[in-house]
């Protein structure tokens, strides 16, 4: 046993040594590594309040910027960790920072024309709106087209449809044709028809309406639906590069509002060629995800070429399809199961075959595309949710995310169908702001009940992407907050709010605008919310909507918008914001 000592003693020392080394190692690494500075961001907002709309860390007060992704979001001293020689630090004095918002479901081109074609939103008359074409007349020769869009006969002192006849009179040798707010219908002068070859014995187009007097048959220069292409299809298009300046004027417009991304409703392939081209040239300066149009023309080119994903540095993507189930309700094209309550003949138009949309649901699934198909009415609704069961039923998806744009009108029956199917009810909150003056007078109390109803949605577990259907209601973010979080106008009316057990909460509204709009494309891992790795899209506002009084949430201005880390808007008074550098 003594003998045994002098081999296990020497052994000892030589694993103590090894094993008081080993931790002065560790320790010396990780003095390196803490040492070790951060890479220099580009810019570093300050004295903020960032909503961040990540469940991880909800508030902050600082963001850091290198290129176009977000690096850090916390507080002020970390955040200055990130200061090199060449970065740019902005004090916002307390300023509230968002995600840059997501408008979920918007027309681009049609934002574009609306800036260049007469602005008939908020007019009170027709005899208003004859004044204005009349004075666009005098400034351009005969026979130019004068085209506008927004009139609303809901505003009106008489609701009904107005006639050509006075039009006409004012204004014989222009072709004119006005747009409805919604898009759905239009009104055309007598010398737009005769272009047109309209006759009183034009039949109605399937899926379209040619409002006729009741008592002569004639046609009121009123089109609905399919039958606006009567009349447009005669009407000069742009030429490319005005189209262009148009792209530009809508971008803009967006920016200013905070909006750095969108859902784009229903676009041709010669459209998606110029933005493409135009993010080429670097100056789409918006992200930009894109419903492509169902014609069979642009669905066979795309199922053959595939989606097109994240394309000129994420402005561009395309891998979802738009169709139209049936129109809108204020111009009475709202698919009905019962007719409606102030025309009990007429249950709305159905504008797309119900076994075409299943056939292109269950193409979509197999090549990798989602559909979002335009639903307003009960039975527009049902058609679409039949649809989408059928094709998944064919080709098993899991998360196919398939989206009902509108779903502004849902039979009870079908509420929970939206969760059971995995399908986003796609909705715009101010188009219940707008709709309720006359909603109840198409629909009736019972039916109303099931109209924008967001809470009842939200319920089944579902989440509700938020948008504006811009051009038809304004891009102004603001009005859609206040809309989900109270359901009345700008002036407070109903108080307490229009059915307002639907309400949303603050959370699930500034949700709506951001997260729940990157989940609806796929995008929730890239934008959404102001979280280390994403793309670095915010806005800056003058106040903070998640605190301030529903009364002043529309006094609120964008100070700044910036969009992969680049400041792309700054608002009237902000100056102060980028001088603002330490």
């Amino acid at each position: 046993m003594f003998m045994s000592m002098p081999i296990s003693i020497p052994a000892r020392p030589r694993r103590r040594a090894a094993a008081i080394a080993a931790p002065f190692v560790l320790i010396a690494a990780a003095n390196a590594f803490a040492q070790a500075p951060p890479a220099p961001a580009d810019l570093i907002l300050t004295d903020a309040v960032v909503h961040t709309v990540d469940v991880n860390r909800p508030t902050a007060e600082a963001v850091a910027i290198r290129g176009d992704r977000i690096v850090f979001v916390g507080s002020e001293r970390g955040a200055l960790t990130y200061r090199g020689r060449d970065t740019r630090v902005i004090d916002l004095a307390g300023r509230a920072v968002y995600p840059g918002f997501i408008d979920s479901h918007g027309h681009l081109a049609g934002l574009g024309n609306s800036l260049r074609v007469l602005d008939l939103v908020g007019t009170r008359s027709l005899d208003e709106i004859i004044d204005m074409v009349e004075e666009r007349a005098a400034s351009v020769p005969a026979g130019t087209w004068i085209q506008g869009r927004g009139w609303d006969q809901n505003d009106w002192s008489d609701t009904r449809f107005p006639h050509h006849r006075a039009l006409s009179e004012a204004v014989p040798d222009h072709p004119v044709v006005l747009g409805r707010v919604d898009g759905h219908a239009l009104l055309a002068n007598a010398k737009a028809m005769e272009i047109a070859g309209i006759t009183n014995e034009t039949p109605d187009p399937e899926g379209g309406r040619i409002v006729r007097d009741p008592e002569t048959g004639e046609a009121t220069g009123v089109f609905v639906d399919a039958a606006e292409s009567l009349i447009y299809s005669h009407v000069p298009a742009p030429n490319k590069e005005e189209r262009r300046q148009a792209t530009l004027a809508a971008v803009n417009e967006l920016l200013s509002w905070g909006v750095t991304s969108i859902h784009d409703a229903g676009v041709g392939l010669g459209t998606i060629e110029l933005y493409k081209e135009m993010a080429e040239n670097g100056e789409f300066r918006l992200r930009n995800y894109i419903m492509m149009s169902s014609s069979q023309g642009t669905l066979d080119h795309y199922f053959e070429r595939g989606p097109e994903v994240g394309l000129y540095e994420d402005h561009i993507t395309v891998r979802s399809i738009k169709m139209v189930a049936d129109g809108a309700l204020g111009s009475r094209g709202a698919a009905l199961l019962e007719p409606y309550s102030d025309e009990p003949d007429h249950r709305g138009l159905v504008t797309e075959n119900p076994e075409r949309i299943e056939a292109v649901a269950a193409e979509a699934l197999e090549r990798g595309f989602q559909v979002n198909v335009h639903a307003i009415g009960d039975r527009g609704n049902r058609i679409v949710l039949d649809a989408f069961e059928e094709a998944l039923a064919q080709v098993p998806v899991a998360d196919h995310r398939f989206r009902v744009e509108h779903a502004q009108v849902i039979h009870w029956q079908d509420i929970p169908r939206f969760a059971e199917l995995d399908v986003l009810p796609s909705m715009q909150q101010t188009h219940q702001m707008s709709d309720m003056y006359w909603a109840i007078d198409r629909l009736g109390w019972t039916r109303s009940r099931g109209a924008y109803a967001w809470r009842s949605l939200l319920e089944t577990g579902v989440v509700i992407p938020a948008g504006t259907d811009f051009p038809v209601e304004s891009v102004n973010p603001f009005r859609t907050f206040l809309a989900s979080i109270t359901r009345s106008d700008e002036e407070g009316w109903p108080a307490g709010g229009w059915f307002p057990e639907q309400k949303m909460t603050r959370e699930e509204a500034l949700k709506s605008m951001t997260i729940w709009g990157a989940y609806a494309a796929f995008e929730e891992d890239l934008k959404g919310s102001l979280t280390e790795g994403k793309l670095a899209d915010l806005v800056v506002l003058s106040q903070d909507i998640m605190a301030i009084a529903p009364e002043r949430i529309l006094d609120t201005r964008v100070e700044m918008t910036v969009l992969g880390g680049e400041i792309v808007y700054t608002g009237p008074g902000a100056e102060a914001l980028t001088k603002a550098v330490r």
